[in-house]
């Protein structure tokens, strides 16, 4: 790997890939996961093209949620491995030129972590926060402990809110302590140890969960927005080349507010979610209950709307300038993945080909690459199950390697994987399309390399959009014109003036000033000196 850069240079160079420690690839057979299994993948991700993976939480804990109920920020899961292993991990990776991020949970501990039963045990400690009441205030949980009282959770019960105070104070909650107290000083404190030891081992940033979460009642998130500006002030003065990124899931607040780059999400603090749902969001799989029905722009029927993402990510844009980044993501552990319900293998490929040329960091989702399913009727695992129709577990199956028992996930016996494979017959797999040069796979790896070396094609290089209905054209860089119709039925756009050479396309042509696009056609053309 080069000399450091500061984050936010090389960040505009990063296609990112979310890794599932759990789901990836388990080395030692007991069904599980691990970093060894990692890195005896790593050269997928390098003949892939990503340059940048960020694993979900992989610290100590007792799995109520997947790891993000952390009982030892500076230890990692034993059943990942060890603090070696995945410092040999991260060496390994940094000499294919992978970076490696680490998900901190900032905002809550484990019920099972030594700062919370000594908190429950200590009527003075301030750093988590307590209600010594006689009945429990909405959302608080009875003390396991002699304190007396209750505590806030911040999601499931044994996930107790670590205390970076309120930002502002009410007679009828006398618990509240402002943010410069002792006990959320010493919170911020402890954000900065945690950074401090995973970076020093080599480890190149963090994505921050539930990063809006920490300072409570706190209008326009105010407060928790100094807090992380002030963090973010210590890391490029300790750690310059390290990166910050947000689950925060509205860039134009969180950026400004001290991140590099954050996610549009399926939720915000907005409480819509439009930028991802109106792109992705067929209403199968994990979230299908929470909102109203939205038809997606990335949908056969050709009933979505561009115009919600447009302005959405036109609008952050200009708030945020040259301070960071939005990050685009496929999937993620709790969303639907691309090929989810009626979503079949052909809409694919125009989905990455926007991905891949809209001016955000791209974050690819492991398995999406080959178009691995959301699986309906997964068992619920570790927390997956939120509601009686949201269950993440469907988009956290194992990695489908090849066609050897248990997809070559596990030599573990199939009823002892972690989640069970996508039965399907079908399912697609990493070997069968490294055969396929005509595969989804081989298509990413092209687009990858076709970003990383067009600068045109980078997240700051200038986009203009030609025709925002079906299909999608829009014009990057002012060289390359890029062509998308993700619906079923064909569809003719105005094609600008001058010569256009294709560079990757399928389904579309250029001919005459007109574009014409076929169902579900994709197409990237040169428009060469005009």
């Amino acid at each position: 790997m080069s000399s450091p850069r500061p984050a936010i240079e090389w960040l505009a160079d990063a296609v990112l890939y979310q890794i599932y420690p759990q789901s990836f690839a388990d080395s030692d057979g007991d069904g599980i996961g691990d970093f060894a299994g990692v890195e005896a993948r790593l050269d997928h991700l390098e003949w892939l093209g990503v340059n940048t993976v960020w694993f979900n939480p992989c610290f100590a804990s007792p799995f109520d949620d997947a790891g993000y109920d952390v009982a030892d920020y500076l230890r990692v899961a034993p059943r990942y491995g060890t603090n070696e292993d995945l410092t040999r991990l991260t060496e390994a990776a940094g000499r294919r030129g992978i970076r490696v991020l680490l998900d901190l949970v900032a905002g809550h501990t484990s019920d099972q972590h030594p700062w919370f039963k000594a908190s429950a045990n200590d009527p003075a400690d301030q750093r988590f926060i307590w209600a010594d009441t006689d009945q429990a205030p909405e959302g608080f949980v009875a003390s396991p402990g002699t304190r007396p009282g209750f505590y806030q959770p911040n999601f499931f019960e044994s996930q107790p809110a670590l205390n970076f105070g309120h930002a502002r104070m009410d007679p009828a909650e006398p618990w509240r302590v402002p943010v410069d107290a002792e006990g959320p000083r010493a919170n911020r404190q402890a954000l900065r140890d945690i950074m401090d030891h995973w970076l020093g081992l080599g480890l190149s940033g963090f994505r921050v969960d539930m990063a809006a979460s920490l300072v409570k009642d706190d209008p326009e998130h105010a407060e928790t927005a100094k807090l992380w500006r002030e963090l973010r002030g210590w890391l490029d003065r300790t750690h310059p080349g390290a990166a910050l990124l947000s689950e925060w899931g509205d860039p134009q607040i969180s950026v400004p507010a001290g991140f590099h780059a954050d996610f549009f999400l399926q939720f915000g603090p907005r409480g819509d979610g439009l930028p991802l749902r109106s792109l992705w969001n067929n209403w199968e799989g994990t979230v299908s209950e929470p909102w109203e029905p939205l038809q997606p722009y990335f949908g056969a029927t050709g009933e979505g709307t561009f115009s919600l993402f447009h302005d959405a990510w036109r609008e952050a844009t200009e708030i945020i300038g040259d301070a960071g980044f939005i990050s685009l993501p496929t999937a993620n552990h709790d969303f639907s993945r691309l090929s989810t319900g009626p979503r079949t293998a052909e809409q694919l490929p125009a989905a990455f080909a926007f991905q891949l040329t809209w001016p955000t960091l791209p974050a690819i989702y492991y398995g999406d690459e080959i178009g691995m399913r959301y699986v309906p009727g997964t068992p619920t695992r570790e927390g997956s199950r939120l509601g009686p129709r949201y269950d993440r577990a469907g988009s956290r199956t194992p990695m489908q390697w090849d066609d050897s028992p248990n997809a070559g996930f596990s030599t573990a016996p199939a009823e002892d994987l972690y989640l069970p494979l996508d039965p399907d017959p079908d399912r697609p797999t990493v070997a069968a399309q490294r055969a396929d040069e005509g595969s989804l796979l081989h298509l990413v790896r092209r687009l990858i390399a076709l970003r990383k070396a067009t600068p045109e094609l980078g997240p700051k290089s200038s986009t203009e959009v030609l025709n925002e209905g079906y299909p999608l054209v829009y014009v990057r860089g002012g060289r390359f014109l890029v062509v998308v119709n993700p619906r079923a039925a064909s569809a003719e756009a105005t094609a600008p003036a001058g010569p256009a050479g294709a560079v990757e396309a399928a389904g579309v042509t250029v001919t005459d000033g007109v574009i014409r696009a076929e169902g579900f056609g994709y197409g990237i053309f040169d428009l060469g000196a005009r």
